[in-house]
């Protein structure tokens, strides 16, 4: 079993950045592959990044690719995505997941995660 919980949404300017963290508990989060989605009214649920268990890869979307960053840090149970160069259409619902599996595959689909977060909000004002 895993909890996440997502901190570090706010209000930022075009052009801002943020850094999203993300804690999980569980004894076994060394092992998943983790992953950040996002959701802005009135859309579907779409892929951000993922990182793979034991961080040594990593994909993005190509919309956030160039401005977005996944990293993590096993010992501390923690995930993060820093966000540069915010642009208004990141507005979102950022979520994190964590997905149970040492290979790093299908990463991008929804249906493959286990757990997942509340959520924080982003918002990039014009």
């Amino acid at each position: 079993q895993v909890q996440l919980v997502e901190s570090g949404g706010g209000l930022v300017q075009d052009g801002g950045s943020l850094r999203l963290s993300c804690a999980a508990s569980g004894r076994t989060f060394s092992s998943y592959t983790m992953g950040w989605f996002r959701q802005a009214p009135g859309k579907e649920r779409e892929f951000v990044a993922a990182i793979s268990w034991s961080g040594g890869n990593s994909d993005y979307a190509d919309s956030v690719k160039g401005r977005f960053t996944i990293s993590r840090d096993n010992a501390k149970k923690m995930v993060y995505l820093q966000m540069n160069t915010l642009k208004p259409e990141d507005t979102a619902v950022y979520y994190c997941a964590a997905k149970d599996a040492q290979t790093f595959h299908d990463y991008d689909r929804i249906r493959e995660y286990d757990y997942w977060g509340q959520g924080t909000q982003v918002t990039v004002s014009s």
